[in-house]
């Protein structure tokens, strides 16, 4: 691995600061695991809603089963052993430690990849699709298939840094991902990502790294102005959409109306967040309140057991209790407020493009609008299964789609 970046006009404070440096093993004293599972068990619970449905937020019975089995069932132990068998790493990146992943494939020209979690994610939500993109000989792929595989944790998130004073925003982080994939020693790469990743990876495309040959997104900014327009003024259905248009429209419009209430309060006021730092069941509200199709599916998790896809109680957990641990329930909520740019908007991409379309996304971007808002489009496909988590919630069939879109941008 090339671990510092230097010419002969570097001096050594500057390559000091360029080294990649060892992660650290994650090993939480147990007295914070003891006093989570105190806080936990301790929880001074409202009154149930006066609804029989979600409409007024995450629902009592979901937050009283979730902190049953987190305060007495869940193992931290088990998602650190699985963290502490990856390679990670750190490196400082304009003034900040940045954390990540670095597995690479034992097959020769493995196509290096960089791939970018979202809110309320982390590095854990990308976990599950190291082993079929590193070694893809063993889940059905041939060695020609192989990545390289880097996931950085976004700064204010996990084991990164959190910033100390505003700039960090999707434009920041994409430039950071190019310096941090060439201090690793990659020439070329492409770029991976869903919810802020799927921003991130647009204006890394938007910046257009002559080392960055390609992008691939499962929440593709593809709206058009107007109609993104006509979503925020409550206009009428424009005329002259096509069905999966109209199906696209509404479901935006309800987004937007009822579903983005987080991002509203993070956007405007983050700081006064302070609950989600001090309860943890709070803390664990709070994130899996993110959209009302993966929000349904969590609920049946802890209420029932109603299994979801392949995400699992624990897998929710894992990602609640890094946050937890990491304190950075209001460090990461504040990239809503440093962003400026729209969330689904066309960003101006002009390099290749693939587009995964998971069912229960946000929005199930029409073919029509994708191919207008990526010139360079090279692969497009419309999934059976999956929703915002797509990584965590379907690892195949995530993983057989950026196998699939690195095939398209080969041939090009």
């Amino acid at each position: 691995m090339s671990q510092t970046i230097t010419t002969p006009q570097t001096s050594k404070q500057d390559a000091d600061k360029n080294a990649i440096r060892p992660f650290p093993k994650v090993n939480v004293p147990e007295t914070e695991l003891t006093e989570l599972r105190r806080r936990i068990n301790a929880t001074r619970w409202p009154e149930r809603e006066t609804v029989t449905d979600a409409t007024q937020g995450v629902q009592l019975a979901t937050t009283q089963a979730l902190a049953d089995y987190w305060g007495k069932k869940y193992d931290w132990r088990k998602v650190e052993a699985r963290l502490n068998a990856l390679p990670q790493f750190i490196t400082e990146i304009d003034g900040l430690d940045i954390h990540f992943i670095h597995v690479r494939s034992k097959h020769e020209n493995a196509l290096p990849l960089i791939v970018t979690h979202g809110w309320p994610g982390s590095i854990i939500e990308q976990m599950k699709i190291i082993d079929p993109l590193t070694n893809p000989t063993a889940h059905g792929g041939s060695a020609s298939d192989a990545f390289d595989v880097v996931i950085p944790s976004m700064p204010g998130y996990g084991f990164s840094g959190k910033p100390t004073k505003p700039g960090w925003n999707p434009e920041h982080i994409a430039g950071a991902w190019v310096a941090l994939m060439k201090r690793i020693g990659y020439t070329q790469f492409v770029a991976q990502g869903g919810d802020w990743g799927a921003i991130i990876v647009d204006q890394m495309g938007v910046q257009a790294a002559p080392e960055l040959l390609g992008i691939h997104t499962n929440m593709p900014g593809a709206v058009p102005a107007d109609i993104d327009q006509a979503v925020h003024s409550g206009s009428p259905v424009p005329s002259g959409l096509s069905a999966e248009e109209r199906v696209a429209y509404e479901r935006l419009v309800v987004v937007y109306a009822k579903g983005v209430a987080y991002a509203i309060q993070m956007g405007l006021r983050p700081q006064t967040l302070y609950g989600i730092a001090d309860s943890p069941v709070g803390l664990a509200a709070w994130m899996i309140d993110h959209d009302a199709r993966s929000y349904e599916r969590i609920s049946q998790l802890f209420v029932a057991g109603r299994p979801y896809g392949d995400l699992t109680r624990d897998d929710v957990l894992d990602n609640i209790t890094l946050s937890w641990l990491t304190t950075t329930g209001i460090s990461s909520g504040r990239l809503y407020w440093e962003n400026k740019l729209a969330f689904f908007g066309v960003k101006g991409v002009s390099i290749p493009v693939a587009v995964s379309v998971f069912p229960d996304e946000l929005y199930p971007a029409p073919r029509s609008w994708v191919e207008k808002a990526y010139p360079k489009l090279i692969h497009y496909n419309k999934l059976s299964e999956g929703g915002h988590f797509a990584a965590f919630e379907q690892p195949k069939l995530f993983s057989e789609e950026l196998r699939e879109a690195s095939d398209h941008r080969a041939k090009e």
